[in-house]
């Protein structure tokens, strides 16, 4: 297979996998409301449809991005999404909120495999200095997917209900995992000797524990059997715990389960003794991570990667715009359904703006980011998204559909050039035998924000929505009349822009140059070029 055929075939798979995973969860906003109705349940139960599927996605991130480093992106990525295709069949048949909110977490498990291997096989298959294209291309599919997913969506819930739109996916996830399955692309390196990020040249490492130098197509063969590639200074002995770093991948579990949970029950409960064990649980776990990370010598996430001022400003950047988009249209979701009265179909048309414009701006911020910058091009999208969730904030029973559209456009054009641009920082900082890593921690904070987003939303508007009364309602529920709920979004939305504006400050420490000094990577990680493998 050529070098242009595998590379089509890569992103081809990237951006399938990525489509499928928005396109379920564009179409689960959509659907909510009319799921609430239809299996009786609350306010909260349905919030749990979307945060159990972030929890299970968001705590196991970064372990299956080291999986795909060590076993390869394609098992992976195969893995996930025939998983996912099985569970969504599932929910579509699911009887009751307790079956949908059990198999959301399964399925959260399996986006966990399959969205860092998306990310995983384009760092592993394009140079560093062609990967902004393939990334916007993936974003503006992405954006794609959300624009007809809530249209497709909406009109599958108002003509056959809302179990039709998870069958949507099952299909395509059907068929594209048993083509990654099948389809072996062979790895396009070819170098006689692999030589990893730290520098050290690694050797092909027999069973017996010979090293062999790598031969090139054409020569001799080796005789060895199973050859592995390992770093010249790893033991070839080493145990599979140790290379995968599995107490390190526990703590994070832990750390980011008890974070996500204690966000999630703060709106409903508030500051009790469950959601503050849950905060001290997740700070303890996340301390006794990093202490294990700097004293391992396999660390699941090389603290001189995650450590490097660009890749923490995009993870800040990725969490803060995640958080404050996924707040304003969660709001924004139930302002057009329960307040305008308009139905699903109706209310994705309203929102159409934001995925055009994501669909737009994504390819038009590759070229940006290679003009002026990083920095500046990031800066400048992250004004966008507090001014289009400001200008949401000001809506209400008279507003027209002009105003709504322009809130919502503002939105798109922000949150789209922001996802390929600090995308494109992290992806271009990770070496790549750490592609899967880098991929998992994108993924992660994208999976965290939204989460945060709408955790804070749900508890802002809880708080300060007036019944007819003129009390508070009680946690756990939004309710009351039209105008309370508008005057809880005047409210609400404010502070969500003030989530977007502390991003834009984080924007300020990524690079100028869209080429990247890449921070020192350990070497003590396997680089793997078995022939015939899944793509790494």
């Amino acid at each position: 297979m050529t070098t242009r055929r595998h590379r089509r075939l890569i992103l081809t798979g990237s951006i399938t996998g990525a489509v499928l995973v928005a396109l379920d969860g564009t179409v689960l906003t959509i659907a909510q409301p009319t799921l609430q109705r239809d299996l009786h349940a609350s306010f909260v139960e349905v919030q749990w449809t979307s945060t159990g599927y972030l929890i299970a996605v968001a705590s196991l991130l970064v372990f299956a991005g080291r999986l795909g480093d060590r076993y390869g992106h394609q098992r992976l990525f195969a893995l996930g999404i025939l998983g996912f295709a099985a569970t969504s069949a599932g929910i579509g048949l699911a009887p009751g909120i307790g079956w949908v909110t059990g198999l959301r977490v399964a399925q959260g498990i399996c986006g966990a495999l399959l969205q860092p291997a998306t990310l995983g096989m384009l760092r592993a298959t394009y140079p560093e200095d062609q990967l902004g294209m393939p990334i916007a291309l993936r974003t503006s599919a992405i954006g794609l997917s959300a624009a007809a997913g809530p249209v497709l969506g909406g009109a599958l819930v108002a003509h056959l209900g809302w179990r039709a739109v998870f069958f949507l996916t099952v299909l395509p996830a059907l068929v594209t995992g048993v083509l990654a399955l099948v389809v072996r692309v062979p790895d396009g390196r070819g170098p006689t000797v692999g030589v990893p990020a730290g520098g050290v040249p690694a050797v092909r490492v027999p069973a017996g524990g010979v090293p062999t130098a790598r031969v090139p197509a054409g020569g001799v063969p080796a005789a060895a059997p199973a050859p592995r590639w390992v770093p010249a200074t790893a033991a070839p002995d080493a145990s599979l715990a140790a290379r995968l770093d599995l107490l390190g991948a526990c703590l994070l579990a832990v750390a980011l389960l008890c974070l996500v949970h204690t966000l999630v029950a703060l709106p409903e409960s508030g500051w009790t003794a469950v959601t503050g064990a849950g905060a001290v649980t997740a700070v303890a776990a996340f301390g006794a991570f990093l202490r294990q990370e700097r004293r391992t010598a396999s660390p699941l996430v090389p603290l001189g990667f995650l450590g490097s001022p660009p890749v923490a400003a995009a993870l800040a950047v990725l969490l803060s715009a995640s958080a404050a988009l996924f707040g304003a249209l969660f709001v924004g979701t139930y302002f057009l359904q329960d307040v305008l009265a308009l139905d699903p179909l109706q209310s994705a048309l309203r929102v159409l703006p934001l995925a055009v414009m994501m669909v737009l701006s994504a390819p038009a911020a590759a070229v940006l980011q290679r003009r002026h910058g990083a920095r500046r091009t990031t800066v400048t999208a992250m004004t966008l998204l507090p001014l289009g969730i400001l200008l949401l904030s000001l809506l209400d029973r008279t507003s027209a559909t002009p105003a709504i559209g322009a809130a919502f456009l503002l939105l798109g054009a922000g949150f789209g050039t922001v996802m390929v641009t600090a995308t494109a920082v992290i992806v271009h900082q990770a070496s790549a035998d750490h592609a899967g890593v880098a991929g998992g921690l994108q993924q992660t904070a994208m999976n965290i924000g939204p989460t945060l987003g709408v955790a804070l939303a749900t508890m802002l508007m809880t708080l300060t929505a007036p019944t007819t009364a003129g009390e508070r309602p009680s946690a756990g529920g939004l309710h009351g009349t039209a105008e309370a709920f508008t005057s809880a979004m005047g409210s609400t939305l404010p502070v969500l822009a003030c989530v977007a504006a502390l991003g834009a400050l984080a924007a300020r420490a990524l690079p100028h140059r869209t080429k990247t000094t890449r921070a020192p990577q350990p070497p003590t990680t396997p680089c793997r070029g078995t022939a015939g493998s899944p793509l790494q």
